[in-house]
C-alpha cells in the first residue's frame, strides 16, 4: 500500500539495523551519490538510517535520468562532476555505461516503477483505467503537464503516437524541466500530470488519479551503478550502501514510496 505508515516497520528496521553494524564494520568513507527522481523519497529515508548504522556520510546530489537541462544527470557528467553512485533509470545508465563512465558489471536493479497521473485537489478526476478512457481524458484536458525524464520520453515518442493524438499533444500538453510535474499541477498551470507514482503521490495539493492501464503502461527498473574513478574506500562503502537498498529489511519503506522493490538476499 503507497501510503503504509513506516512506523509499522520499526521492528523489521532494528533488525536491518542490527545487520548492518555487523555488515560495515569497516573504515567510515564518503560516497557521493547522484539519484533521479522516482527514486528520491525512498533515497531520502533510507540515507539517514544507512549514515546511522555504518559510520559513512553519503553527499547526495539529484537530477533526472535523461534529459539536456543543466541539472540533468548526463549534463553533469559532460561537465565532468565526480561521483562514487550513480542511481537512475535503466535506460540512462545504460547509457552511461556505453560511454564509459561507469564500472561494467556494477549495475544493480533497486526498484521497479511505473507512471500515474494527478489532478489539482478539488478539480474533477478523469477516469484513466482503460486506454480508451485514457486517450479521452487527454484530448479533454486544457493542459498537460509531463516529466522531462523517461517517462515524460515514453509519453512524447510512443504513448500518444499509438493513441493517434500526437498533433493534439503538442498544443496541450508541455514537458517539465527541472521541477517536478506535481508542483506544476498543484500551482494551477496544469490540469492533468503524468510522472512516475512515486514523484506524485507525496503532493498533499494533488489527488492522485491511478496508473496508466496496463496495456500502455511502461514499467521502468531504477538501478544503481558505481562510477569509475572512485578510490577503494568511496566504492567499498557504495557497494554496501546497495546492498542495503536491496535488503529485505528496507523494502516495505521502499514499498510505500510508490516502488515495487527488488529484494537481494544477504551475501
Amino acid at each position: 500500500m503507497l501510503f503504509r505508515s513506516f512506523a509499522l516497520h520499526r521492528r523489521v528496521l532494528w533488525t536491518g539495523l542490527l545487520w548492518l553494524a555487523a555488515a560495515f564494520a569497516v573504515q567510515a568513507a564518503e560516497i557521493r551519490v547522484i539519484t533521479s527522481g522516482a527514486f528520491t523519497e525512498s533515497y531520502k529515508k533510507l540515507v539517514p538510517i544507512f549514515e546511522a548504522a555504518s559510520g559513512h556520510k553519503v553527499l547526495s546530489s539529484f537530477g533526472a535520468s535523461i534529459g539536456k537541462a543543466p541539472d540533468s544527470i548526463p549534463s553533469r557528467f559532460e561537465r565532468g562532476e565526480k561521483f562514487d553512485l550513480v542511481i537512475l533509470s535503466e535506460g540512462g545508465l545504460e547509457a552511461l555505461m556505453k560511454e564509459g563512465k561507469l564500472m561494467p558489471g556494477s549495475r544493480v536493479d533497486l526498484a521497479k516503477s511505473q507512471i500515474g497521473a494527478a489532478v489539482r485537489k478539488g478539480t474533477p478526476k478523469p477516469d484513466i483505467s482503460t486506454v480508451a478512457k485514457l486517450r479521452e481524458a487527454l484530448l479533454n484536458a486544457k493542459s498537460i503537464a509531463y516529466s522531462a525524464s523517461a517517462s515524460g520520453t515514453y509519453l512524447s515518442s510512443e504513448l500518444f503516437p499509438k493513441l493517434g493524438i500526437e498533433e493534439q499533444m503538442k498544443v496541450t500538453a508541455k514537458r517539465i524541466f527541472s521541477e517536478r510535474v506535481g508542483a506544476v499541477v498543484a500551482r494551477g498551470d496544469a490540469e492533468l500530470g503524468f510522472q512516475q507514482v512515486s514523484e506524485l503521490i507525496y503532493f498533499k495539493e494533488l489527488d492522485f488519479i491511478g496508473t496508466l492501464p496496463d496495456e500502455v503502461q511502461q514499467t521502468i527498473f531504477f538501478s544503481a551503478a558505481q562510477v569509475k574513478g572512485s578510490s577503494t574506500e568511496s566504492a567499498d562503502a557504495a557497494r554496501q550502501l546497495v546492498r542495503f537498498f536491496t535488503s529485505q529489511a528496507v523494502s516495505d519503506i521502499v514499498r510505500a514510496t510508490g516502488l515495487d522493490p527488488v529484494v537481494r538476499s544477504a551475501p
